[in-house]
């Protein structure tokens, strides 16, 4: 049934009974294809979870933490930049997007590609590559104030300690037409288990 009623909305938001992580969630029979398998953005949002960011301040003034994105740039896929960016606009919010890289495996057995200057060289041309993929995207959304990071390491740690200081994590599922599917990825996987904001799972071919 939450399948069937995707397919008329923008959006499907879901609760989870975790309490401090999402243990057991993804291990339902429900919750686990519904997000395998879903083809419109869905939203698990844990209870007691903080949305925005109103301290110190009355309603008016408060101001809605950032949006972070998980951003795969060998896969840059248009709805899910554009969900971030939307999300971004709705909360007159910050937009961080975070990229993850690792070093290739010879950098373990080559002397001259253990130089230093070899890291830092592919750190400024992933730089380069994520702030090419977001250029159309800031013209188009101007009043949104972008950060762009490029990490080293597993992409969802990063994304974990960001959604500590996030009102919303955007990350993406590659959609995949087998009936019983119930794989999510194991970046998303491992953010809906830990991070601490809404995560909103976007599905792209």
């Amino acid at each position: 049934m939450l399948l069937s009623a995707t397919e008329q909305a923008e959006v499907l938001v879901m609760g989870s009974r975790g309490l401090g992580v999402l243990g057991g969630f993804l291990a339902g029979s429900v919750s686990t294809p519904v997000i395998a398998r879903a083809e419109r953005p869905v939203v698990v949002v844990r209870p007691g979870g903080r949305v925005e960011d109103g301290a110190g301040g009355s309603p008016a003034s408060s101001r809605y933490l950032d949006v972070v994105l998980g951003l795969d740039l060998s896969r840059p896929c248009d709805e899910l930049i554009s969900y971030a960016f939307e999300a971004a606009t709705a909360r007159a919010a910050g937009l961080r997007v975070i990229h993850g890289w690792t070093a290739p495996a010879v950098f373990d057995h080559d002397p001259a590609a253990a130089d230093p200057g070899h890291r830092v060289a592919r750190g400024l041309r992933e730089a380069s590559v994520l702030t090419d993929v977001l250029r159309p995207w800031r013209g188009a959304f101007p009043q949104v104030e972008v950060t762009e990071q490029c990490v080293v390491g597993r992409a969802a740690h990063h994304l974990v300690d960001a959604s500590s200081n996030a009102s919303l994590l955007v990350v993406g599922r590659r959609m995949r037409r087998a009936p019983f599917v119930t794989h999510v990825g194991p970046v998303t996987h491992a953010v809906l288990h830990h991070a601490a904001a809404p995560v909103a799972v976007v599905p792209h071919l």
